[in-house]
């Protein structure tokens, strides 16, 4: 028996020894390079070696789309593909994206979207350069897809018996690109979050910003937190997160200060701040819905604080950062733009333009349906930094393209769950086991089980009309 262990050992060994990483180095692959090649050893969570190839395409004269594709050796391939998105405007890497996905056995693909910057919500890159506006969008993931499957296909000397796509928020977006535009690239998706209407998203930012701006009533945590008291007593009965905020309106004139400012009351100002953001508005380019932010979740870590109010340390909230980052490089060619000389006109002219580049916004999925693809969506019902009403749109535009989606098509939300995670909830989903399922097994998800990592559960089930 022992014999029989040290037998196979050193066949697995002699295997891995076989795939030479270094020969992968002279592939060549369509618009670009391979520049590097190298044999990683197992080491902590990553139990296996791998070989770690890193590469270059150039589909146009300005583009620089950098994509690594690591590949377990030997037996510790389990045979698949993945590829994972990235997050905000990327510009690295998903290193850690990658690396889970690695330690579950899969050759896994990831690529900074053709640009690289320090801040995923720095879009100093794409001032002037439209180009580098498309890799992002959409060219970069897809080139990435393709050199990647043709240099696994080299190395393994088989191509995946399935493929997959998994990202969240920006790598949702990604994630709903390529069901759209390359139905035939992978047997299954799970879209966290999307941003599929990314330019009315971003133009929704602008406008919450200016009028922010005019009523300067900063929330700090303290009012936060008296916020999200007050909601949960009046709409969940004192329930550490609500199940469907919907369902809520909160009565913010009994916390108006009657007697000058404290931290038991909200100002005049902060009252005006909350009631923007809990308001739905209009998008000035289409008069789409720019979905508000639903209540529940207001003093969560990570909630208002990071996303829509700044933390009491005066740092910028990140739907800001990237609400200008998208007006000052992209729409107005200005990174010193006025925000109070930016007009509607201005920020139709700019979403009109680059919806057809960055937005999913094609419901139709007939194509990938019709080669047996299977498509998760999920959502957090108190995510601060993409409304849920995002998603619930886009199953309703998915639902009046194709009639009822259930055949190939799920979508969750997540009482609790904050953007793409987090929460005072249970909302740690395994998303991969349930495409995976549905995919090779045929096993359609219905009731699935969130947890929060300490034994607290909730039953998340599917999203169907209305509710």
């Amino acid at each position: 028996m022992i014999w029989g262990l040290v037998v196979v050992a050193l066949l697995l060994a002699a295997g891995a020894r076989a795939e030479d990483c270094g020969k992968l180095a002279a592939v060549k692959i369509p618009h670009g390079t391979v520049t590097g090649a190298d044999e990683v050893p197992a080491e902590g969570a990553l139990k296996a070696a791998y070989c770690r190839i890193h590469a270059t395409s150039r589909p146009t004269a300005d583009s620089d789309i950098k994509f690594e594709l690591w590949i377990p050796l030997g037996a510790a391939w389990n045979g698949k593909f993945e590829q994972v998105g990235n997050g905000g405007f990327a510009g690295a890497i998903p290193a850690r994206a990658m690396a889970h996905a690695l330690s579950l056995g899969f050759a896994v693909a990831g690529t900074d979207d053709g640009h690289e910057s320090a801040e995923v919500t720095d879009a100093g890159w794409a001032l002037n350069h439209e180009e580098k506006i498309k890799d992002f969008g959409w060219r970069a993931i897809s080139e990435t897809t393709l050199a990647s499957k043709q240099l696994l296909k080299r190395f393994k000397s088989k191509t995946p018996s399935k493929s997959y796509f998994v990202g969240c928020s920006d790598g949702g977006r990604e994630a709903l690109m390529m069901a759209q535009r390359f139905p035939d690239y992978f047997d299954g998706i799970v879209a966290g979050a999307p941003a599929y209407a990314m330019s009315r998203l971003l133009t929704g930012g602008v406008v919450r910003a200016a009028q922010l701006n005019s009523v300067e009533g900063h929330l700090p945590s303290v009012k936060l937190a008296l916020l999200q008291s007050s909601v949960l007593k009046s709409c969940g009965n004192g329930a550490r997160y609500l199940k469907d905020p919907r369902q809520c309106r909160p009565d913010l004139a009994a916390l108006k200060c009657a007697n000058g400012d404290s931290d038991s009351c909200l100002t005049d100002a902060q009252l005006a701040t909350a009631r923007l953001i809990y308001q739905e508005q209009k998008d000035p380019a289409t008069g789409s819905p720019l979905y508000a932010v639903l209540p529940g979740a207001e003093a969560v870590k990570g909630s208002w604080d990071v996303w829509l109010t700044g933390t009491d340390d005066g740092a910028t909230p990140a739907g800001l950062a990237f609400s200008w980052n998208y007006l000052a490089n992209m729409v107005m060619h200005d990174p010193h733009v006025d925000l109070a000389k930016v007009t509607q006109a201005d920020l139709a002219r700019g979403e009109l333009h680059y919806a057809p580049i960055i937005d999913s916004l094609k419901p139709n999925l007939a194509a990938f349906k019709g080669r047996g693809g299977r498509l998760i969506q999920y959502h957090g019902w108190n995510d601060p930094a993409i409304p849920p009403g995002y998603s619930i749109e886009y199953r309703d535009r998915l639902l009046a393209a194709m009639g009822p989606p259930d055949a190939f098509y799920r979508l969750y939300l997540v009482p609790g769950m904050l953007h793409c995670g987090g929460g005072d909830a249970p909302t740690q989903v395994d998303w991969q086991d349930a495409i995976e399922a549905w995919v090779e097994r045929g096993t359609a998800p219905d009731a699935l089980t969130a947890s929060d990592g300490q034994g607290a559960t909730q039953v998340v089930l599917p999203y169907r009309d209305g509710g």
